[in-house]
């Protein structure tokens, strides 16, 4: 089985997140969960730094997102977000992260951020990986008509209990 190959410009994104001393991440990290426009001077400089270039401005929201969650919690997971959820379901916390999937999978556009902040901050915690170029990957396409994102991060979170 091959592994998934990314957009050129999700690679380069990483690897420029991957150069970040301390000080960057954490004033990226400040930045979790807001817009550009919320954002402070500071972390805008440093993301369109980082920015590789040909990324439409359209999706400038998205890659800052996660260059704002990026610094959070460690990369290396294979699979999506709901892979990594499910590492963090056990019995006693099982109905109410089982809740919080929901939300999550429910959010619009304007809810997203918060939400996924939420589920980074729970990852964090259980020093549960993320695969960020594919969680990237999946934001980009988080508002598409059939919602296969939505469905994918549910099918991984809940078929596999």
């Amino acid at each position: 089985m091959t592994e998934h190959e990314f957009d050129p410009r999700i690679t380069a994104f990483f690897n420029q997140l991957e150069k970040l001393d301390t000080g960057e991440r954490a004033r990226l990290k400040r930045c979790a969960g807001q817009t550009l426009a919320e954002a402070r001077h500071e972390a805008l400089g440093l993301f369109f730094r980082v920015l590789p270039p040909g990324v439409p401005d359209f999706q400038h929201e998205i890659y800052f997102l996660v260059a704002s969650l990026y610094p959070m919690t460690e990369a290396g997971s294979s699979g999506n977000l709901g892979d990594s959820l499910r590492q963090t379901r056990k019995s006693k916390n099982g109905k109410g992260l089982d809740r919080r999937m929901e939300i999550l999978l429910d959010a619009d556009g304007a809810q997203l951020p918060y939400r996924l902040r939420q589920a980074i901050h729970l990852l964090q915690a259980n020093r549960v990986r993320i695969n960020w170029p594919q969680l990237l990957e999946d934001l980009l396409y988080w508002t598409h008509f059939n919602r296969f994102v939505q469905r994918h991060w549910a099918q991984s979170y809940f078929a596999k209990q």
